[in-house]
């Protein structure tokens, strides 16, 4: 049963993230906020005594009866707190974005390689069912080299109005596909981005990439939808096929059937008709189709020291490059080139 040790108790972690980790086969030991009325709320919800409940986080460091840590603290608190608890010697978990910019990733991944223990990063639209899904398709042999991506992330200006720099719109919602395009894609070389503020707190951007591998990319991302519409959808294509999810939760896998309206014994074909799959959202209420339980079931199993894929402090650096590339397109009207 592996120990773990958590930093921020605030909504987002007891919401999405703790629910999902003990699902795993761990222990919640102790946990720390700065915030006493947070601390006690989640200590009470997930039966953490009183006694391991920290105010200050080196305290919980402290312990020895931790062998994970993870946190979920916010990108200016995560540098430090990431290299402390790298240097107390145990595997962590940080929810991205792994610190404010792309240096903050870098400080980061330098305190994995000093201290020799992994950094697991919160990127989990890689674990989204349908994404992984997809994702899986894109990366077999069969699929053919990826020519280009079209996608949209949108989200609705409540968290952003009065936030004229949109840091937090950037931070939190753009970083996601900043991990994702790559991961799907390969390599960026080159990134522009345009933005056309429809009034204060709603903002559209379309940011186009270049691939090494010589495809291109279209991304639409924006805070100008209603979060009670489907806000998410993106295609990879290559020669003759393309695979779709809508909405986190349907694949479509589109290959190059025959015609089909002069053939009276036209039927489906395994190998060449579309396939379609969706979850079916009437089994247990626990299934987790955004993708934190198996994200968290990665990081557990690279703190066990197991072999696992997850995205680590290199998949930061990378997602958080491209993400300050962005920005920098958006000021300066120009393509960013790595």
């Amino acid at each position: 049963m592996l120990r773990v040790g958590w930093i921020g108790c605030g909504r987002h972690a007891t919401e999405m993230l703790l629910p999902q980790l003990v699902r795993h086969a761990v222990r919640l030991v102790a946990l720390c906020d700065t915030d006493e009325a947070a601390l006690t709320r989640a200590g009470e919800r997930f039966g953490v005594p009183d006694l391991a409940r920290a105010r200050d986080y080196k305290a919980l460091l402290a312990r020895g009866d931790i062998d994970a840590i993870g946190m979920a603290v916010g990108p200016k608190a995560h540098v430090a707190m990431a290299a402390d608890a790298l240097a107390s010697g145990r595997p962590v978990f940080i929810e991205k974005p792994p610190g404010a910019n792309v240096a903050d990733a870098r400080a980061i991944a330098t305190a994995v390689e000093r201290a020799g223990r992994p950094a697991v990063l919160g990127f989990m639209k890689r674990y989204s069912t349908a994404n992984r899904i997809a994702a899986n398709l894109v990366h077999s042999p069969g699929f053919g080299a990826p020519a280009g991506f079209l996608g949209e992330y949108m989200t609705a200006p409540t968290y952003f109005e009065g936030n004229p720099d949109y840091t937090g719109f950037y931070l939190h919602h753009c970083v996601h596909y900043m991990d994702l395009v790559p991961f799907l894609m390969g390599e960026v070389t080159a990134l522009t981005a345009r933005r056309h503020e429809i009034a204060p707190g709603k903002l559209l951007l379309h940011v186009h990439f270049r691939f090494a591998n010589g495809g291109l990319g279209t991304l639409a991302m924006g805070t100008n939808q209603s979060r009670a519409t489907p806000m998410e959808w993106w295609q990879v294509m290559s020669d003759h096929r393309r695979v779709e999810v809508r909405n986190v939760h349907e694949v479509r896998y589109y290959r190059a059937p025959a015609f089909k309206i002069d053939d009276l014994a036209a039927t489906l074909t395994d190998s060449e008709d579309t396939l379609v799959w969706e979850p079916n959202l009437t089994v247990a209420a626990n299934e987790d189709h955004k993708g934190y339980h198996t994200l968290l079931g990665s990081f557990v199993a690279v703190a066990r020291g197991e072999a696992a894929t997850a995205p680590m402090a290199a998949d930061g650096v990378r997602a958080m490059g491209l993400l300050d590339a962005m920005i920098r397109s958006i000021e300066t009207g120009r393509e960013e080139t790595f």
